[in-house]
Parts: C-alpha cells; sequence; structure tokens
C-alpha cells in the first residue's frame, strides 16, 4: 500500500507516519490488511532522521502548491492507495495574512485533489478539517452541544478554508474521484515542542512550558471552556477513518472527533494535581483580547455520534493527558512530577 502525508514533518504527520510505519499494514476501507510499502512525507521541511532512514519512506520537501504545480516527480503518483491531507497555515495565521491562508488551506486543497482526480485508481482522501468550522455569533449562536449535523458556522478565515475543503472533498467523492473522508480535529493538547501560528497554541504552551520550569502565558479567562483531544486519540481517529468501511462511514460530510470538555482553570488544576502547585504557578493569566475572541467563538461541548459508532471515544480527564504527555516526553519536565 502506498500512502501520502501531507505535512508529514509536522508534529501531527510525524506522529501519524510513526504509528503507520509500526503498525506495518493497513484495512483500508474496511478491506484486508494490506502492507505498507511506500510512506511519502510531503512537507517544507524535513522529517526527523528516524523516518528518513526507514526504506519505505519518501521525501518530498517543498511547498505543497508548488510540488503539485510542477508536477514532477508527481505528489500522488499512479499506484497512491491513500493521501492524509494534514498540510495547512494554522489559525492565527490566517487571521494575520488572508493570501498565505488562501494559498495554504484552499488553493493547494483543491489543487490535490485534482492530481488525485488524475489517478487511474481512485485513492481515499482523509481530510483533516477543524472545530474552527463553528463559530458562535450574536446573529447565530451555536447550540448548547454541538453534533456531527450541527450547520457549520466559522468565524475567522482558517475555519471558512477548512469548511470549503470539506465541501470540495465531499463533491470530489460524490462525482466518484475519490473516497473522501472529512475528519473535524480538535484542538490538540499537548504538543511537545515549539508554540505554533494557531490562536490555540497556547492550551499545550500553558503546560509544556510550565512543566520545562518556563513561565507561560495563558491569554483567556480560567473560565474559558474548550474541546480539546491527546495528540494518540487524534491519530487514532485519522487512521480510523481510513480503516472505516464506506458502510460503517456513512454520509460524505465530516464526523467530529471526540473532545474532552474542561476550561482553561481546570487544565491549570490538573497542571497542579500532577505537577506540583509551584509548576502552575508558573501560568500567567493575561487575557489577549484577538485570542481570546478567536477561541471563545468555538464550541466547548462536541457529541461526536458518528466517532463513537466507529470506536472513538474521548479522553476521562485532563490528568491522564498530562502524564500521558510526560510518559512519551520524558525529558519535558524540569523535575520528576508527583
Amino acid at each position: 500500500m502506498n500512502i501520502v502525508i501531507t505535512g508529514g514533518a509536522g508534529f501531527l504527520g510525524v506522529r501519524l507516519a510513526r504509528e503507520l510505519l509500526k503498525k506495518q499494514t493497513l484495512a483500508l476501507a474496511g478491506g484486508m490488511p494490506q502492507a505498507i510499502s511506500r510512506l511519502t512525507l510531503v512537507d517544507r521541511a524535513a522529517p526527523p532522521a528516524d523516518l528518513v532512514a526507514d526504506s519505505r519512506v519518501r521525501v518530498m520537501e517543498g511547498d505543497l502548491n508548488a510540488l503539485l504545480e510542477a508536477g514532477t516527480p508527481a505528489v500522488v503518483a499512479e499506484g497512491t492507495d491513500l493521501v492524509f491531507h494534514l498540510a495547512a497555515a494554522v489559525s492565527g495565521e490566517c487571521e494575520a495574512d488572508f493570501d498565505l491562508g488562501m494559498r495554504s488551506n484552499l488553493d493547494a486543497t483543491r489543487a490535490l485533489l485534482q492530481a488525485c482526480r488524475g489517478l487511474q485508481a481512485k485513492p481515499t482522501l482523509v481530510f483533516a478539517s477543524s472545530l474552527a468550522v463553528f463559530g458562535n455569533s450574536p446573529e447565530q449562536p451555536l447550540p448548547e452541544v454541538v453534533e456531527d449535523t450541527t450547520l457549520p458556522t466559522p468565524q475567522n478565515s482558517y475555519g471558512i478554508q477548512k469548511f470549503i475543503g470539506e465541501q470540495l472533498v465531499a463533491d470530489y467523492a460524490r462525482k466518484g474521484f475519490i473516497r473522501g473522508r472529512n475528519v473535524r480535529l480538535m484542538t490538540v493538547s499537548v504538543r511537545p515542542g515549539k508554540p505554533n501560528g494557531a490562536a490555540s497554541s497556547f492550551l499545550s504552551g500553558m503546560i509544556r512550558e510550565p512543566l520545562a520550569g518556563v513561565r507561560a502565558v495563558c491569554p483567556v479567562a480560567p473560565e474559558t471552556p474548550v474541546a480539546l483531544s491527546s495528540p494518540g486519540h487524534t491519530i487514532d481517529g485519522l487512521i480510523r477513518a481510513a480503516e472505516a468501511s464506506d458502510s460503517d462511514w456513512g454520509a460524505r460530510t465530516a464526523i467530529n472527533l471526540p473532545a474532552l470538555k474542561t476550561t482553561a482553570g481546570e487544565m491549570a488544576a490538573a497542571l497542579a494535581r500532577v505537577a506540583g502547585k509551584d509548576v502552575a504557578a508558573l501560568i500567567d493569566w493575561q487575557p489577549d483580547p484577538v485570542i481570546a475572541r478567536i477561541v471563545t467563538s468555538w464550541p466547548a461541548q462536541i457529541h461526536a455520534a458518528r466517532a463513537e459508532r466507529l470506536g472513538l471515544l474521548p479522553e476521562k480527564n485532563f490528568d491522564d493527558i498530562i502524564r500521558a504527555y510526560l510518559s512519551e516526553n520524558p525529558y519535558a519536565a524540569s523535575q520528576p512530577a508527583g
């Protein structure tokens, strides 16, 4: 089986690649398990050395739009069975630079779909959308609980671009060009590494930095509700989307991945329980109205009925997410957690 991951050098792309290589086989769309023979990672940056060294991995380094326009070597060559489309400009970047968001999130998605359309055998394409397709506004307030069938009403450029991407994937699937799987990812926490340009980046930073003995800023009020998922559960959702049969998957519309509902204050309290009050005291509560406006427009309570039918469930509490982060990143804490 030949698999392509756009954004393959990013945090989720790298984690997905490692998990697929570890699995060695994949039962695509409910079929029999097939050996993963080729994994193509497409990104502006090079992936980590362990992935480059794997004989099954092919690296394509460069801007996705430019690579698709060049056409040689093809990003999605004949024989491509599955594409995970993770590459995107993130929410804060899209608000700051409209043209960047349109090129990275809209133009690249359509160009990738066109490339898939040109293949003789239709591939499965898993599109990483976002809960940012939902937005609260006075004119059209969100319901208390967001369902798979809730009408998306995005309130920022990133959410709008992701929703357009969902519709493009659905239409290319309707026309029989691809097998489309739209998956709405929740905010992922805790992410290792450095902060990125996402408006939600602080939801990892307010945990990651204090654990490393560094002060961190939380730009929203403690009572701000958020919907979160761990990195591991997010990867599970992407893989399950690829493996689900057409009948199990159901409609072409997107599914919401499960989310843990919590608040920024409850996250800080969980940090204190896991790592101690001195660590949690490294969080500085400094309101940022721009970030707060974006984050508070997103839903916090998700009912992911379709995902649950696929066997996907949310974490039980944020304490477990922090412990999983420390277990996976043993050098992330400046001192052992309690």
